[in-house]
Order: structure tokens, then sequence, then C-alpha cells
């Protein structure tokens, strides 16, 4: 005889695998929608205070729960920039519902206070289901200009090591594209390429978040901690942790970084539960490590972990000149949707650029093309003065500098472009 012992339903799969953000003010909204999800894989998170872009995780779908009562004299301090993206649910009065002074209007999803855990699973539903519809692959980065030898030679190594399973240290100046090479390795996997890739600024790391913000913490680790939260080793499993500014990581950190690399297992904060990871480390610097290993500012196991594979990212001088035209032009063509809105560019734009040294490099050509564009869309037509004017703002020049143009309308001695 069959069993009449009731059996918890499947969750719906379109709701597994989710973090909810709650901004509740005074409406204490949170404990009851943890209590309403706690048979999903769903992490609920209070987020008034929390800086968002340090903690959110990339990886997983996310969504936000916000009371009105969060809204100050109709101000509400939860931006764009907080959301990143995410759909909102917006916790209302009944009879509040519809008044555009609590809550933007284009956000059209509205529970009441008193709302029931039907209505908020239903409704977290159907917002995961068109966050998921709307997903789309990640898709490789597109194919990087090279015309010049450096660049061409740089390629084909990053075709040979992209799909080993060893770390890869890129070096390069600020600005050459170092992330660009990261994500090519990353694309080029076999295996890692299916997960994420999670970039980390190891110079914008704030001081005693270091330990919360890479191994994670367990809910309840400290004052706050009101959900469990994964760090970006546990993000990067089976994808690639990309590591910028390597050397700008302070001693005492490098060693934490060295125990994960050598035991590929990481325990949160406030547990002691180790966690297997399985990722690829790329880590990028503009400083010579091996001068700092010498002088004791890097640790040289470190670098012996990291430095597997060393791949140079040549600066925009060495690439040459093709190289510094081709991108400036794809950039322009980029903005202005076409190779055709290439055809009445100026040809002592070209040539200026041409003679001009880029000590942001790459980054700073993309800086001026990207002014390029702006003026010639805005004005329909490639305006002399104004584009002289961008190039001198570039420089650090006054706007009113000595006129750059000939007699005869176009620009005439452009030896000064090339001085530093």
């Amino acid at each position: 005889m069959p069993s009449l012992t009731a059996r918890p339903a499947s969750p719906p799969p379109a709701i597994e695998a989710l973090d909810i953000y709650v901004w509740e003010g005074k409406a204490d909204i949170q404990p009851r929608i943890a209590a309403c999800m706690a048979s999903f894989d769903i992490e609920v998170i209070r987020a008034d205070g929390m800086p968002m872009m340090q903690t959110r995780d990339g990886g997983r779908p996310a969504l936000a729960v916000i009371s009105v009562s969060v809204i100050d004299g109709g101000v509400s301090p939860v931006t764009p920039d907080l959301l990143q993206g995410m759909p909102v649910i917006w916790v209302a009065a009944s009879s509040r519902e519809r008044d555009t002074r609590n809550y933007p209007p284009e956000y059209l999803h509205v529970l009441p206070f008193d709302f029931t855990g039907a209505e908020l699973r239903t409704m977290v539903t159907k917002l995961v289901r068109q966050l998921r519809a709307r997903a789309v692959p990640a898709e490789a980065p597109d194919v990087l200009i090279a015309h010049s030898d450096s660049m061409k030679a740089l390629l084909a190594e990053v075709a040979a090591f992209a799909d080993c399973d060893h770390n890869v240290l890129v070096r390069g100046a600020t600005g050459v594209g170092k992330e660009r090479i990261a994500q090519q390795l990353h694309h080029g996997h076999h295996l890692y390429s299916k997960g994420s890739f999670i970039p980390v600024n190891c110079g914008a790391i704030p001081d005693g978040l270091f330990e919360s913000l890479f191994f994670g913490h367990a809910k309840g680790s400290f004052t706050g901690a009101v959900q469990a939260h994964r760090g970006y080793f546990e993000q990067a499993s089976n994808g690639t942790l990309f590591l910028d500014e390597i050397g700008d990581l302070p001693r005492y950190q490098q060693v934490k970084l060295l125990r994960v690399l050598e035991d590929n297992t990481v325990t949160r904060l406030g547990s002691t539960t180790p966690i297997q990871l399985d990722f690829r480390l790329v880590a990028a610097t503009n400083r010579d490590l091996r001068e700092m290993v010498a002088s004791g500012d890097f640790r040289a196991d470190l670098f012996y972990r990291l430095a597997v594979i060393e791949l140079q990212v040549p600066d925009l001088e060495e690439r040459g000149v093709a190289d510094k035209i081709a991108i400036f032009k794809a950039i322009i063509s980029d903005v202005l949707g076409g190779e055709t809105a290439l055809e009445n560019m100026p040809v002592w734009l070209i040539d200026t650029v041409a003679e001009t040294c880029f000590p942001g490099n790459v980054r700073q050509l993309r800086n001026l093309a990207e002014r390029v564009a702006v003026i010639v869309r805005q004005l329909g037509q490639w305006d002399t003065l104004l584009l002289q004017r961008a190039l001198a703002q570039m420089r650090g020049m006054s706007p009113s500098a000595p006129d750059l143009t000939g007699r005869s309308g176009e620009p005439g001695d452009r030896r000064g472009w090339n001085q530093h």
C-alpha cells in the first residue's frame, strides 16, 4: 500500500539559486520573506546600509524587495547603482500601490504590507522567469585587433595556453587591456568557460573586508550577517578568478591567497566546513613582481604559484601605428553604427592620432575615440574646431590654447602633440 505521508513538493526550478536583497526600512519584512522562502535555494539578505558593489554575487540571479518605508521625503536611498539591474518588488499599503510619490512609476511589481507567502512566491517566480528569459549565454569577447607582430605573437600565446588549467600572470602597463586578455583565456578553456569570470581589483579592496569578500561568511558570523554569503573564491569555482593589480595586495593577504591556491579549499568566516574549489587564477599587474620579491614586498612562494605562465601585453606605442589607427576607427565605427560612418573622416585626424603618443594606452585612445564619435554623432559632421578641442583636452591643454589650424582651415604644425 502506498505511503500516505505527504512529501514536500519539489520547488519550481525557476526560483532555484536566487538571491533576494531586502531594503526593509521600518517595515521589518526581511524575516517574513526568509520564512516564506525557507524551502528554496534562496539567500534573503538584508541590504539596508550594505555596500552592494562589494557584496553582490554576480554569478547568481538576484532581485530586490524594497519597502516604501525606506523613502524619505520622496527620495529613495536605493539608487540604480545599488540595484545593478535587479528587478524590484515594492512593498506598500494597498491604498498607496499606484502612488508615484512612494516609488518610481517604472516599477510595476507591488505587494501589500500584509502579503502572503503564496503572493510573494508567485511574484518572485514571475520575475525570475523573466530574468532568465532575458539572460543570454556569455559571449566570447570581440577579437582583439592585431596588425603588429608583437600583438600577433601575444594572441598566439593566448590561444596556446587558454585550454590549460595552470595559473597565468598577465603583465603590462596601465590601460593596455590586461582584462581583455584574461577574458580571452577564460573563454578559450573547454571547462572553465562554462563557469563565471569573476574580476576583482586588488587595489580597491577595503581594509578589513578581504576575508569576507574573498572567503565569504556563514550566517551569524558577525553582526549584520543575517544570511550566508559566497566569497569571490566560491563565485569563481568552475570558472576563472581574475585578480587585477595583484601587486597591490598586502603581504598579510598574500599568504591567505597562497593557502587557498595550495589547498584548493576555502572556509567561510564563522564556519568550520571547508569547501572544495576548482578554478583557474589569472592575475595581472603593471608592476615588476620580481623586483617586489627582491625587496620583500611580494612573497616569492606566491609569485611562483601565480607565474606558471607569463604573458606580456605590449603597450600601444610598441604595437605601432597600424594597430593604433585600427583601434581608433573600430571604436568610432561601433559608436556611430557602422564603417560607412568613417567615409568622411578627415585625413588630418587620422594623421594626428598616428603621430600622438598615448601614455594611457588603449584606455586613453578609447576615450579620445568616443569623444570624437559623440561630436560627429551629435553635430552630423566632422567639425574641425571641436575635434581639435577634444584633442587638446585629452592632452590636458586649455581649450583656449593657440589655434592648431593652418590657413586652409586644416590642422597645421602638429609636432607638439608628440611632446612629453
